[in-house]
């Protein structure tokens, strides 16, 4: 069954991916709520709802890029699979990268997926637009709650 709406957290420093992603989830059927934060730093202030993020919405989703400024994505990614409250929110790796190390990390932190962004406008929307199929019409979401493993 469809989510009638669902939260994602972006987590990318580059405005012109950041408007490319908005673009493409315009077009999307599900009713999406996107937040963006531009640091690997906001972006565990924003999960654990810290400072200005105190009311922040929990991701459904959370679309990481590796290459962030003061913390990078893989760096958050750690924290946030090694975080019990967090560790069952979903999150896809979205990056330039398509380095076989890059990719075996992600993977073995417990990334839910990798996907590498096309440079190409069209393609990158056919990415978003796949990611928000398979996320959002096809998977069961972990519905929000600590997790053990």
């Amino acid at each position: 069954e469809m989510r009638t709406s669902i939260d994602v957290l972006l987590v990318e420093d580059d405005p012109g991916d950041i408007a490319l992603t908005k673009e493409a989830l315009k077009e999307t059927r599900a009713a999406i709520t996107l937040h963006v934060v531009d640091d690997g730093e906001k972006a565990l202030q924003f999960l654990r709802r810290q400072g200005e993020h105190a009311k922040a919405a929990r991701p459904d989703l959370i679309l990481l890029d590796l290459n962030l400024p003061r913390k990078d994505g893989r760096e958050v990614l750690k924290e946030i699979k090694g975080d019990r409250d967090l560790r069952a929110i979903p999150v896809v790796i979205m990056t330039t990268s398509n380095a076989d190390q890059d990719i075996k990390n992600c993977y073995g932190c417990g990334a839910n997926c990798f996907v590498t962004k096309p440079a190409e406008f069209d393609e990158f929307v056919k990415v978003i637009r796949r990611i928000e199929e398979f996320w959002f019409s096809t998977v069961q979401l972990p519905p929000s709650g600590a997790v053990e493993c």
